[in-house]
């Protein structure tokens, strides 16, 4: 059993919740008692999910079968019907859609059990979110995952189809198979949004470059679920032309996936470039606008 940490961070107004690598961001907005109660939900809700999960790790590392789920945990199932519009195109498991599900299943737990004007839950940049009528949220867009800077503004209305965004790419949490510095994807859902994230952005590539260093990532990780297929490790200098060509093929799977209704819009970057496919959510500032602070767990503002 893994012990949970609840705390509320600084601010006295979001409830950190940590247990194992699963690291939240937790915010809502209403009455005080509602606000109370969400908290109290997503706390309960949270509590345990972790071993939840583990107990069915072997089957979440197995490639999704589109015709048979063999999982039985509410969140497992939630990332294997995330995963499964892509499972008979290429290889992918459960484990794509992780955060963006757990996000939803706290977000769900909060308004399951309290009317909220608006909440979030934020994985790790992989966000979940709840807008009442008339509301909007603001996102910031980092360059990349792990850089502090935003680059453009993304914003959420509450008569839009959006409800999850999720970022994936080379220096994010996860392996990688592309060399997308950071590929962010809109979505009715975060656990749709998240597992489109990972195609996408394993679509952002130039195989067979020199300049690009591989690894099987068994080797980097012996336990992960990619086995021996080769992850990104380092990109070296690329001309503008291979930039142009790499975010183009990626271009062509977000817009094949806007065309099937699983995204409601993408992002992708790679090298300070920039290409946004089928939203006006998002509303650039410059593609190389000055950096500003932003949390390190994902950009998230009113």
């Amino acid at each position: 059993m893994t012990r949970a940490q609840l705390r509320f961070l600084d601010d006295g107004r979001r409830l950190h919740l940590q247990d194992g690598p699963i690291d939240l961001i937790v915010e809502a907005n209403g009455s005080e008692t509602n606000v109370r109660a969400a908290y109290a939900a997503a706390a309960r809700r949270f509590t345990g999910l972790l071993d939840e999960l583990c107990a069915e790790l072997p089957l979440l590392r197995e490639a999704a079968d589109a015709e048979v789920c063999r999982l039985h945990g509410h969140v497992a199932r939630r990332m294997h019907n995330a995963v499964v519009p892509f499972a008979s195109s290429c290889f992918i498991t459960p484990m794509a859609a992780v955060a963006g599900s757990v996000a939803e299943e706290i977000l769900g737990a909060m308004t399951d059990h309290a009317q909220l004007d608006r909440a979030y839950v934020n994985n790790g940049g992989d966000i979940a979110f709840h807008l009442a009528c008339g509301e909007r949220f603001s996102v910031g867009l980092a360059d990349r995952p792990d850089a502090p800077g935003l680059l453009r503004t993304m914003v959420v209305r509450s008569d839009d189809e959006c409800r999850g965004i999720a970022t994936s790419g080379r220096h994010g949490r996860s392996f990688s198979l592309g060399i997308a510095d950071a590929v962010t994807v809109l979505a009715r859902t975060a656990s749709q949004a998240d597992a489109a994230a990972t195609i996408i952005a394993n679509a952002v590539d130039l195989p067979g470059h020199p300049a690009i260093v591989r690894r099987p990532a068994c080797d980097l990780q012996p336990d992960n679920d990619l086995g021996a297929r080769l992850v990104t490790r380092e990109v070296g200098e690329l001309s503008d032309l291979e930039i142009e060509d790499a975010l183009a093929a990626g271009a062509v799977s977000a817009r094949r996936l806007l065309a099937a209704g699983l995204i409601e819009g993408a992002a992708l970057r790679l090298e300070g470039e920039i290409i946004v496919i089928g939203t006006s959510a998002i509303e650039s500032e410059s593609s190389r606008a000055r950096p500003r602070p932003v949390d390190a767990r994902g950009a998230f503002h009113a």
